[in-house]
């Protein structure tokens, strides 16, 4: 909890908000809420499987909220799972987990040896690294091994893109690494950036059922982007690619990043335009014949039981959107005027008032700041709530990692302009350097609760207090 939320009427149920919400979309939770064993039969979502006609179950699995999936579902795999190789971001298994507030997200433990252990691998993220390349490597080395009668159960969850990494030939890791930085900085929506790719990677983009058939494959996929389209999430190893060549392309066309891009990566992407090497796997490919993709958590389900908690800690509750996208510095103005209107006419919900936006927004980067657009959020809100009595709004990513930086985002009230200026800050200077982190770092106003182990994009919360 912040210096500010210690000191709002409403910081203590803002903080019990906040970890409902977060508690709502718990990885293990989810799988065994998606999936359950009866006798042979195993279902997952509404579709079932019969184990006894399954020669043997291996587990691999992807992104943020690898650890608590992989752990949930040996539990309920049992002595059936044969292996398991499970990728997840640096910091996820040997540090223990913090949670937003009293009764969050317990820490996990470390699988123990034996039968049906689990092989977890730790790699760089956002930026992909040779850890992942790695790990990877050893995932489609189980793969290779799979055979008609077998059952792979996929994890995946955000952060997948980096973590699963096998570059195409002719393309390098630190090709990919170039850029991926300039992707992330440039303003491009993660929907464009992973149309890139699922094309310049061998596991992304439906590659990994590829590498996996002719098994049987069920992924479970706790979602991190707008919207929910599979083939987005992680972008989308086990799902029909419906992005191509020529879209992945005119991403770079789009932000003025062909100059910028190594040369192997053009010649790569050119080469799929012309038709010279194979397209990604799209729809109809009989490599998904045997695949069921199912969603098992969402943006929507944490923002909905954060509206649960809020009527229970006595607030109006309302859930304004789970589609908020934009950049970060016009979404913060936008959220500021909803907070002056109900402050000034009880609309569009009375006092006291939670009101709750989730979604994901872009930071462009145009100074030598961090970035983290839940940080620049709320830094372009400053001016707009200064003097608002008894109010403030918390911009939170739900992994706990906003960006490149180890806060998860920051909170803003009525009294941090005057706070941030008695100390010779201007929040129009740290929002033109896009440097929210320095701005809020010695008001004591950034939100670090480490890592959730959930991944369900990004929540802000208003709150007007009672008057």
């Amino acid at each position: 909890m912040t210096d500010s939320l210690r000191q709002a009427p409403w910081g203590a149920a803002a903080a019990r908000i906040m970890a409902a919400g977060i508690q709502a979309v718990e990885p293990g939770r989810a799988v065994r809420e998606s999936m359950q064993l009866n006798g042979d039969i195993l279902i997952v979502g509404s579709h079932d499987i019969d184990l006894s006609k399954i020669k043997r179950v291996f587990i691999i699995g992807a992104g943020k909220a690898g650890y608590p999936m992989a752990q949930s579902a040996r539990e309920i795999i049992g002595p059936r799972l044969d292996k398991a190789h499970v990728i997840v971001k640096e910091g996820h298994i040997s540090k223990r987990v913090k949670a937003i507030s009293e009764g969050g997200p317990r820490p996990g433990t470390a699988s123990a040896p034996g039968p049906g252990t689990i092989n977890f691998y730790e790699a760089g993220h956002p930026i992909p690294d040779e850890r992942g390349v790695t790990a990877t490597r050893q995932v489609i080395g189980l793969l290779s091994l799979t055979r008609p009668d077998d059952l792979v159960i996929g994890l995946i969850s955000g952060g997948g893109s980096a973590l699963l990494t096998s570059p195409v030939p002719n393309v390098s890791l630190k090709d990919l690494q170039v850029l991926t930085t300039k992707l992330l900085g440039c303003g491009a929506t993660i929907n464009e950036i992973n149309s890139l790719r699922k094309h310049l990677d061998q596991v992304k983009g439906g590659g990994l059922a590829r590498a996996a058939a002719p098994a049987s494959i069920v992924t479970l996929i706790l979602s991190d982007v707008v919207g929910d389209p599979q083939d987005v999430i992680a972008s989308g190893p086990a799902v029909p690619d419906t992005s191509t060549y020529a879209d992945a392309y005119s991403v770079l066309d789009k932000y003025n990043m062909v100059e910028q891009t190594p040369s192997s990566i053009i010649n790569h992407l050119k080469a799929g335009k012309a038709a010279q090497i194979p397209e990604t796997p799209k729809p109809g490919d009989e490599i998904f014949d045997k695949v069921h993709n199912v969603i098992i958590g969402s943006n929507i389900q944490a923002c909905q039981a954060a509206v649960r908690q809020a009527h229970q800690e006595a607030f109006n509750a309302l859930l304004l959107t789970t589609w908020m996208q934009g950049e970060a510095r016009q979404a913060g103005p936008f959220l500021a005027a909803i907070l002056r209107q109900v402050n000034t006419s009880d609309q569009p919900t009375a006092r006291p008032a939670c009101i709750i936006a989730g979604g994901e927004t872009i930071v462009t980067l145009r100074g030598s700041g961090k970035g983290g657009r839940n940080q620049e959020l709320a830094l372009s809100a400053v001016r707009d709530l200064s003097g608002l009595e008894n109010s403030g709004l918390i911009a939170l990513a739900s992994d706990g990692g906003d960006g490149p930086t180890d806060a998860a985002g920051a909170v803003v009230t009525q009294d941090t302009l005057s706070r941030a200026l008695a100390a010779g800050m201007d929040p129009i200077n740290f929002l033109n350097r896009n440097d929210a982190y320095h701005f809020f770092e010695p008001l004591g106003d950034l939100l670090k609760p480490g890592p959730t182990h959930t991944n369900v994009n990004d929540i802000t919360f208003l709150f007007a207090g009672a008057k």
